[in-house]
């Protein structure tokens, strides 16, 4: 059983879901299938379909999520340190084409928004980073080509 790297604020992100799921989504998918069958013939009620369409992915996600929090191994960002880039590090890249700085937080494959600055630990960008120190710089082949980043800043917490 592979454990899956998170921080806490994912960990809980993914356990509130869970709860949402679990206490509000499902008796509202049961009221709906209620009421659907209420309308009489099933074979030709596309409400009725809709619903138990709609409780199967709630209840397969449900199943995913138990599956990630039972695998979650929670670490503790604010506990990190050092001068390395390792997961849950805050990095802060120059790019050396545009010279545009970009600050991203490595973590889990779950909790990953490049919108928000965190990538995935299994992202090309984190890979590349992954051991490098400030100062250092990277060959990232990124799907749009390669890109070479310097970093500037690494920090935790």
């Amino acid at each position: 059983m592979n454990k899956v790297p998170m921080t806490l604020a994912g960990y809980n992100a993914l356990k509130e879901e869970l709860r949402w799921r679990q206490q509000e989504e499902r008796p509202r998918i049961i009221d709906a299938i209620a009421e659907a069958r209420a309308h009489g013939d099933l074979s030709e009620n596309a409400e009725y379909h809709a619903a138990k369409e709609a409780q199967s992915l709630n209840e397969g996600r449900i199943s995913e999520l138990e599956d990630l929090i039972a695998r979650a191994e929670v670490i503790d960002v604010s506990k990190l340190s050092g001068d390395t880039v390792k997961f849950g590090a805050t990095v802060v890249l120059i790019d050396e084409d545009t010279e545009e700085e970009k600050t991203y937080q490595i973590v889990g494959d779950q909790e990953a928004d490049v919108k928000s600055g965190r990538i995935s630990i299994s992202s090309p960008i984190a890979r590349a980073l992954i051991g490098k120190a400030v100062g250092d710089t990277v060959e990232v082949n990124a799907p749009g080509g390669a890109r070479g980043y310097e970093v500037l800043k690494v920090q935790y917490g």
